[in-house]
């Protein structure tokens, strides 16, 4: 029977995030979907519920620490503890170095970095009183191999994965496994919009020669979130189709 811990999910309610609900859903867990967008959150659930299942949400803003705080603290007591976090919620404010202002660095790194580590902390108090748990977060590979004109998203990005390696080495003996998984070129909202140039120039880079899916993404974390991953940690997982190979 599947294990039915509880999981947490930022940035949960659309692409890569919702992909990564509904895998941990199909996984057996009791879910909640973390987003500020309510509408997102609300189509969330008329799709999670098509599909047989069901999932908590919260509609909060990241970057406010102590309301991040008290949510992860409110589900863990309500769950009696929580089994699995997933870092996903990002955004890109994507412009050359050069041209980029300090709101658009400061604000990124809050909610990439900042809020991925605030909730880590409140995460893994019950973990190690459990003696088990995963805390997963998504990274990138323009935090493995740098990306022109996203100086500040690939910082934030490369954070993660320096934050998670530490962590890692902080709380493995107590049954905590820490990771990272890194899109390459995945198809979302943020991706459609490019223009057709773009993404073909991007592809030709993909040894694959394709642009990968959410539920690709989703894939990797189900995995890490398992019991056969027992005995990973502090590791990235690249999910890019060769492209940073």
């Amino acid at each position: 029977m599947a294990d039915k811990r509880f999981a947490i999910v930022t940035g949960g309610a659309r692409g890569i995030g919702r992909a990564i609900v509904l895998a941990l859903l199909k996984q057996g867990r009791d879910v909640m979907a973390i987003d500020l967008n309510e509408q997102a959150l609300t189509e969330l659930l008329q799709v999670v519920k098509e599909q047989g299942y069901t999932v908590e949400t919260a509609c909060i803003d990241i970057t406010k620490t102590e309301i991040l705080t008290k949510t992860i603290e409110d589900a863990a007591e309500k769950h009696n503890g929580i089994g699995i976090l997933v870092n996903n919620a990002g955004i890109t404010r994507d412009k050359l170095m050069m041209q980029m202002d300090e709101p658009d660095y400061d604000i990124l790194m809050s909610v990439n970095l900042r809020a991925a580590f605030m909730a880590s902390k409140v995460a893994v108090r019950s973990m190690l009183r459990a003696k088990w748990g995963r805390i997963i977060s998504i990274s990138s590979v323009a935090g493995v191999m740098g990306q022109r004109g996203s100086a500040n998203y690939a910082a934030s990005k490369a954070g993660l994965i320096g934050m998670s390696k530490s962590l890692a080495r902080e709380v493995g003996k107590k049954g905590v496994t820490v990771n990272c998984v890194a899109p390459g070129f995945i198809e979302t909202d943020m991706t459609k919009v490019l223009h057709p140039q773009v993404r073909e120039a991007a592809i030709a880079v993909i040894p694959m020669e394709k642009q990968g899916q959410p539920e690709d993404v989703a894939g990797a974390v189900a995995f890490l979130a398992s019991d056969e991953a027992g005995y990973i940690t502090g590791e990235v997982i690249r999910v890019d189709g060769g492209m940073a190979m």
